[in-house]
């Protein structure tokens, strides 16, 4: 199981690799943006990309200057009221942090741990800021998840809806073909595209779709009954239970640079478009083997277009263009999904993903 992200352990990690990154510590005064704050307090609405490009030419190079607090908890979450400060250590700038009441605040109510004295429990008055907006991806892609082809060949899935029905929704009791266990929670999925490497023709790995979720009530023979809970869109025939993801979605990492020299292709995008602009959301060829990570920042070129060289009398492809910028926000073992940030001209599929 892959450790949790942790971006104290990032910092000191870029730090260390600075100069294999190509950004040496004397430089990083370059990076500035002219005009910055010198001190920005945290307002409601406000994303880190969004505060990073205030400070800097390059919004990913945020842990880089980032000064760890060692006397405020989790000083990676950054709230509302907030005070964010540039300031110079030996010669260098860093972005300090000094707590707002909304981080520093508490409410305070039940324990649910059972004491003989009484307890109280500790949290913000507000929530940490996200990394983007969250709307660009509440509801959409948090259940999905990337599955060998194989699993949802073997998987249980849908035969009929109570009453001989075969479109179904919340509220309705469906019967499954295969074994699940009672009261235990499952997603219904949709079987997706399978994910081939354009270059080595490998397969890395099957889009099972989230439809909705349910619980399986009763066991007979090899027929499941499952309740359904809640659906995204309907359940059809022939859709594949498998048992619920554990996972938190992920919202307040830092945007960063890649650790490793990062080359690949956008090999699909959600939507059903075929240009891609700001606030899409891709597949990319390259993921956790690759040493992607949620938060890395790439940027994204458009491929060079083919042209005839009417002297030699053969095709060359012109030089790739850079596009924009692009977010990775989940990862699996060989590819990841991103969300385009920025975009100066459209994208498509079979375009360069680069480290920024």
């Amino acid at each position: 199981m892959r450790k949790p992200f942790c971006v104290r352990h990032l910092f000191c990690t870029l730090v260390l690799a600075l100069g294999t990154m190509g950004v040496q510590a004397a430089d990083l005064a370059q990076y500035l943006k002219p005009g910055h704050p010198e001190v920005y307090t945290v307002v409601k609405g406000d994303t880190l990309w969004g505060i990073s490009g205030r400070f800097l030419k390059r919004p990913w190079l945020w842990p880089e200057i980032w000064q760890v607090n060692p006397q405020i908890e989790n000083p990676h979450l950054i709230y509302p009221g907030d005070r964010i400060s540039l300031v110079y250590v030996q010669g260098q700038p860093r972005l300090a942090l000094t707590r707002g009441d909304a981080g520093r605040t508490v409410r305070m109510s039940p324990s649910n741990d059972v004491k003989l004295s009484p307890q109280i429990r500790v949290s913000p008055l507000d929530s940490a800021i996200p990394t983007i907006g969250l709307d660009a991806l509440r509801g959409f892609l948090v259940q999905n998840r990337i599955v060998e082809p194989s699993w949802l060949i073997t998987s249980p899935y849908v035969v009929e809806g109570a009453s001989e029905r075969i479109v179904l929704g919340a509220g309705d009791r469906l019967y499954v073909r295969g074994e699940l266990m009672d009261e235990r929670s499952y997603s219904i999925v949709r079987r997706g595209p399978i994910y081939v490497d354009p270059v080595t023709e490998e397969v890395l790995g099957q889009e099972a779709t989230h439809i909705g979720l349910g619980t399986a009530s009763a066991q007979d023979g090899e027929i499941a009954t499952m309740e359904v809970s809640s659906t995204r869109e309907e359940i059809k025939i022939g859709d594949r239970v498998m048992p619920t993801e554990e996972r938190r979605v992920q919202s307040t990492f830092f945007p960063s640079a890649p650790d490793e020299e990062i080359r690949g292709e956008i090999i699909s995008v959600f939507g059903g478009v075929t240009q891609v602009g700001t606030y899409d959301v891709v597949v990319l060829n390259r993921g956790e083997r690759e040493g992607l990570e949620n938060g890395n920042v790439l940027a994204t070129y458009r491929k060079g277009a083919l042209a005839r060289d009417r002297i030699a009398g053969d095709t060359i492809r012109l030089p790739s263009e850079r596009a924009g910028l692009l977010m990775v926000f989940r990862v699996f073992e060989k590819l990841s999904y991103g969300l385009i940030l920025e975009s100066e001209q459209a994208l498509a599929v079979g375009d360069e993903i680069r480290n920024p």
